[in-house]
């Protein structure tokens, strides 16, 4: 994938933001699955653990976007 601007019905979108929701949509299907797991009652701060999680999952998607 090249880092080029993607054309959304005649409006040019950074790649980076087509990544963001690709991430935050991976980050909501773990986060409900966590959920009923149990796992975000283990955790000290949910609410910070799911940002971090979402910044882990960015992360890795831009790395296998980009290579």
């Amino acid at each position: 994938m090249s880092f080029a601007e993607i054309d959304l019905f005649g409006v040019y979108v950074a790649p980076f933001s087509v990544l963001m929701v690709a991430a935050w949509l991976v980050t909501i299907a773990l986060r409900r699955v966590a959920s009923r797991l149990g796992l975000l009652a283990l955790v000290w701060h949910p609410a910070l653990f799911v940002f971090a999680l979402y910044v882990v999952v960015l992360a890795s998607i831009t790395l296998v976007a980009r290579g």
